[in-house]
């Protein structure tokens, strides 16, 4: 089987660009998703994403954030990682996002954190960060909800590799 790449490019409020280089599985018109291979061991808060665990990662160009469902080898849900995003753009062979720095980490046990506000820059623009402090507040409301969501939806699409 080809398996399609697509790359993503995440850009931070900074300035800063980083690259992934990740299948594609899905792509409609304004999303699309994506996996991610963990290549190493990566511990997240109280997490560990054992390397060879996959992240489903999942882009819309109409909503205020992105999420990556990191699971294990038999797709159980390891944990829930939305980043507030604006500026995404799609397209067959690249999804490209802003990160604006405020992260909500969900785990299975439904445990809701939120992550990175004190890295917001002092200065910024006051709608910006109301649109932030918006999409925090809708990503923290029913965490089992969006784990079961989530959960679903990545069985769903794996059911068809």
């Amino acid at each position: 089987m080809n398996i399609q790449r697509i790359t993503e490019i995440k850009t931070t409020l900074a300035g800063e660009r980083k690259e992934f280089d990740c299948e594609l599985l899905n792509h409609n018109p304004g999303e699309v998703v994506v996996i991610y291979r963990m290549p190493r061991d990566m511990q997240l808060e109280d997490v560990l994403l054992p390397k060879a665990s996959v992240s489903f990662g999942y882009f819309w160009q109409d909503r205020s954030y992105n999420v990556y469902h990191w699971v294990d080898l038999r797709r159980n849900t390891l944990a829930l990682y939305f980043n507030i995003a604006d500026n995404t753009r799609i397209s067959p062979r690249v999804v490209e996002w802003r990160d604006l720095t405020v992260d909500v980490f969900i785990t299975p046990d439904g445990r809701c954190r939120v992550l990175d506000e004190d890295e917001l820059p002092a200065d910024i623009d006051a709608e910006l960060l109301a649109y932030i402090n918006r999409a925090r507040d809708e990503l923290c409301r029913e965490p089992l909800s969006r784990l079961n969501e989530y959960d679903k939806l990545t069985r769903s699409l794996t059911n068809r590799e």
